[in-house]
């Protein structure tokens, strides 16, 4: 499975994650040109050489109408109180404070992104912009966004989009984010570390502060892990097909960057399950069935029966059930209720499994259920049976049918056109067909087959 991991020991931010993960493109030049075709305002993209503690990295400047803004991401400064927004700049920069609206005339109206990427742009800042509705207390239509506001910021979650969009992982992991500690001076004041919002927005993350003093975690950097990151933890076994790191602009003891591998991981982990089993000779196929249902509907993975012989050479029945560990004592007690046997054999056992999952999508019949398998390098899928019945039903047609219209996705016209020349007489219908060979005009098989063996039959009398 192609993994991407997130180390974010020394935090994250935009810029930082934007340069880690330009490191695992193999052509990192012609990508900051596609940045800055973009089309974001008086924004240009430029990746730097950057080295911490002895790592050679890259850093993402973003500058605006030439310079460089320091508005909000990761400047990890030394003083007791941090800074969102360099007071260097303030002269020399408006801050658009925008709200959710100016983001998405924005997103839509100018930048010239794929429309899943343009989604997940206003995915992210949608999630900021439910955080600061929370800390402030005012619905979200009301929300102005300051540091996050700005073109950089902007520029950064629309890279970091797009490189998602081009890497495109099947998994996104990471590590407990490490946020830093002390204050940081924003736009509203003085607030601790992690500031409110992106505490907000790291909540029920795993998170820690440690004695760095600084904000490591930007709002910008915990709304981009929270979209993307599958699940957090330690790195997985992985064989790493590229490594990235994505430098800060402070000099810590530790690196101060993001480092993104991008590998492969086993496609599933194994999950542990309980096959339970019982041989039954004196049971009908209708109390059987019965007991099989009784089984499904209290949570059965799955259950099958084997035809067997047993003693006295009998005829019998092996009856088997799947099901997770948790359910043992239920079905071992739904099986003595509902069969006859006098007891029940069990292997705890453990199995690899696709990723399973079920959408419904549109077709030219309307909403279909269609469930799909992937690992492993593979892929399957097949629509839900009920679904291709009922659709059957009502337009007259086999499944089969039903479902290659579905998967060709235009052969549904030419199928009703062939019903409708039927109709029209301009094609012979198969009962049509069958009425000829009725009145004689066209042989039928069985005439074909007596007319041949008649023929044999006078080869045979010839011959002797």
């Amino acid at each position: 499975m192609k993994t991407l991991y997130f180390d974010c020991s020394m935090g994250a931010a935009g810029d930082m994650l934007t340069a880690a993960l330009l490191e695992l493109l193999p052509d990192k030049a012609g990508f900051v040109a596609r940045l800055n075709a973009l089309g974001i305002p008086g924004v240009e993209y430029a990746a730097e050489p950057a080295v911490k503690c002895g790592i050679t990295g890259t850093h993402m400047r973003v500058l605006v109408h030439g310079e460089e803004e320091h508005s909000h991401e990761h400047h990890h400064d030394e003083s007791p109180v941090t800074s969102h927004q360099s007071p260097v700049n303030e002269d020399h920069h408006h801050h658009h404070h925008t709200g959710m609206h100016g983001i998405e005339h924005l997103v839509k109206d100018h930048l010239a992104l794929p429309e899943a990427v343009r989604e997940d742009v206003l995915a992210v800042y949608r999630l900021i912009a439910q955080a600061e509705s929370k800390v402030h207390g005012v619905p979200v239509a009301e929300i102005h966004f300051h540091e996050v506001g700005s073109l950089d910021a902007v520029a950064d979650v629309a890279a970091v989009c797009l490189l998602m969009h081009e890497i495109a992982p099947d998994q996104v992991l990471a590590s407990p984010v490490h946020v830093g500690c002390g204050q940081v001076r924003c736009a509203h004041g003085i607030m601790p570390v992690p500031a409110p919002a992106t505490a907000e927005l790291l909540r029920d993350l795993p998170i820690y502060g440690g004695e760095i003093r600084g904000e490591l975690c930007t709002p910008t950097g915990a709304a981009l892990l929270r979209y993307y990151v599958n699940s957090f933890g330690p790195m997985p076994p992985m064989r790493t097909r590229a490594v990235g790191y994505g430098m800060g602009t402070k000099d810590f003891p530790a690196a101060n960057c993001v480092r993104a591998l991008l590998g492969e991981t086993a496609e599933r982990e194994t999950d542990e399950v309980v096959e339970l089993r019982c041989n039954l000779d004196d049971m009908t196929g209708e109390a059987l069935a019965f007991a099989a249902e009784q089984l499904l509907e209290a949570g059965a993975l799955d259950v099958w029966t084997q035809a067997i012989g047993m003693k006295k050479s009998r005829p019998g029945t092996m009856l088997c059930v799947l099901c997770k560990p948790n359910d043992r004592e239920a079905m071992i007690s739904l099986l003595f209720r509902h069969t006859t046997t006098l007891g029940v054999r069990e292997t705890a056992m453990r199995r690899s499994v696709l990723e399973r999952k079920t959408e419904s999508v549109e077709t030219v019949f309307g909403p279909v259920q269609r469930k799909t398998a992937t690992g492993y390098g593979v892929q399957r899928e097949k629509y839900e049976y009920a679904d291709l019945a009922r659709i059957a039903r009502a337009q007259g047609l086999s499944i089969d049918a039903v479902r290659e219209a579905i998967q060709a996705d235009g052969r549904v016209p030419s199928l009703r056109a062939a019903a409708d020349k039927i109709a029209d007489g301009k094609v012979p219908s198969l009962q049509a067909g069958a009425d000829n060979i009725a009145d004689g005009k066209v042989p039928s098989l069985q005439e074909g087959t007596d007319k041949q063996a008649d023929k044999q039959c006078l080869s045979r009398r010839s011959e002797s």
